[in-house]
């Protein structure tokens, strides 16, 4: 199993639905109430699975909606953020390297940027073979954004905190999401070559808003892909549905948020600091990243 355990199906209805229509204050009780009640109740499953606290605590009595949007963080965020920021490192590096992308103007280098990072980000993850664990988001700090939101700021800092409290924290079921997508890469068992190449014709995409060069940008990805045919059919030439698995497998990455690999990976690391601008401060420096 790529992953810990993290939730079993069952056809049985979300009571906590049905008892917030008759509760008005259920949600912040549950809030307040369900990090104790969630390891008391699911002991027993931990000894029969072989599966740690958190685990239990995510492998619910009850699989409905409102359960896979149950807002997320990293378990262990020191190391899996130091891997996610070396990662980010290597996708703008790739991006550098190419000279064909540095010919481009900048304006048009910003738009693929903008649209093109997460999903380059997110082969890298899977390149690495990375693997990552989340937990419940602490309860307090559930109740803070709650009560944040609720209330005007009266000062500087406190306009931060709003800010804070107003931005969408990482949900289970996008975090399924994304380890969806590097399970179907994991199963593929991409060559560096074959990463190289897919990365390039991600990143070169002339659908993106904006662009200036499209047709050349156009150019460049039909280019990218013969390359990455050519090396499907070389390295596995009894295979030939592969390469529409891995453009398939691939396009899926595009349903993964920039939100959810910012506040998941980054946010804990950059605080109230604007990623993409760190993004094009990286892109155009000339040696530390380069």
């Amino acid at each position: 199993m790529m992953f810990p355990l993290e939730e079993m199906k069952t056809t049985r209805h979300c009571s906590g639905y049905r008892e917030q229509q008759h509760q008005p204050h259920t949600i912040l009780y549950n809030i307040l109430s369900r990090a104790d009640s969630n390891y008391s109740n699911n002991n027993s499953l931990i000894k029969n699975n072989h599966v740690n606290q958190y685990d239990c605590n995510i492998i619910m009595s009850h699989n409905c909606h409102c359960e896979r949007r149950r807002a997320v963080c990293l378990k262990n965020p020191e190391g899996t953020c130091q891997v996610a920021s070396d990662v980010l490192v290597k996708t703008i590096r790739f991006m550098k390297s190419l000279p064909s992308f540095r010919q481009l103007p900048v304006e048009d280098q910003l738009s693929l940027l903008r649209d093109c990072w997460v999903p380059l980000f997110s082969l890298g993850l899977a390149q690495e073979r990375t693997v990552f664990e989340v937990k419940d988001v602490p309860q307090a700090s559930m109740l803070r954004r709650i009560l944040l939101n609720s209330q005007g700021p009266q000062s500087e800092e406190e306009q931060e905190e709003e800010d804070e409290g107003k931005r969408s924290l990482p949900t289970l079921a996008g975090v399924h999401k994304l380890r969806s997508c590097l399970n179907r890469l994991w199963t593929l068992n991409l060559s560096p070559k074959e990463y190289a190449y897919l990365k390039g014709a991600m990143l070169f995409n002339p659908d993106v808003p904006g662009l200036s060069t499209t047709v050349f940008i156009d150019g460049l990805q039909q280019e990218a892909q013969r390359a990455l045919q050519e090396v499907v059919l070389t390295l596995h030439p009894g295979d030939s549905d592969r390469f529409s698995h891995i453009l398939l497998s691939t396009s899926t990455l595009q349903a993964v948020s920039q939100s959810l690999i910012t506040e998941l990976f980054f946010r804990p690391v950059i605080g109230q600091a604007n990623l993409f601008d760190l993004l094009s401060e990286m892109l155009f420096m000339r040696q530390e990243y380069s």
